[in-house]
C-alpha cells in the first residue's frame, strides 16, 4: 500500500504546476485524498480534499480560486493543479488517503502519506 507523489519542482512567481498522487498497492474508491504542504519552519497543512465516492472537493483558504484537485478517470490517480504560485507556497507537498471519508483536514484521519514532493516558487 503506496502513495507516490510526482511533479514537483521549480516554478517563477505566477507560474503552475501540476502534482500527481499514484496509489499502488489499493484502491482508491470511496477513500477521501487529501492534498498537504509543509514549508520550512512551519507546521504541516491542509490544502484540498477530494471525495472519491462523490467527486466532493473542499480547499483551504490560500488554495481557492488557484489550485483544483482532481481525478483521472480509472481513479488511481488524483492531481493538484496549481496556479498563480507565490513564493508562500514553496513547501514540500505530500497526498494522503484516508479510508473512512470524513472529509476533514484531520491529520489523524490519514493513515497512508506519500513520501512528498518539492515545490519550490522563486524567481
Amino acid at each position: 500500500v503506496q502513495l507516490v507523489e510526482s511533479g514537483g519542482g521549480l516554478v517563477q512567481p505566477g507560474g503552475s504546476l501540476r502534482l500527481s498522487c499514484e496509489a499502488f498497492g489499493f484502491f482508491f474508491h470511496d477513500y477521501v485524498i487529501g492534498w498537504f504542504r509543509q514549508a520550512p519552519g512551519k507546521e504541516r497543512e491542509g490544502v484540498s480534499l477530494l471525495s472519491l465516492s462523490d467527486n466532493s472537493v473542499r480547499y483551504s483558504d490560500s488554495a481557492k480560486g488557484r489550485f483544483t484537485t482532481t481525478r483521472n478517470n480509472p481513479g488511481n490517480i488524483v492531481y493538484l493543479d496549481m496556479n498563480m504560485l507565490q513564493p508562500e507556497d514553496t513547501a514540500v507537498y505530500y497526498c494522503a488517503a484516508d479510508r473512512y471519508g470524513y472529509f476533514t483536514f484531520d491529520e489523524t484521519n490519514f493513515r497512508t502519506w506519500g513520501q512528498g514532493t518539492q515545490v519550490t516558487v522563486s524567481s
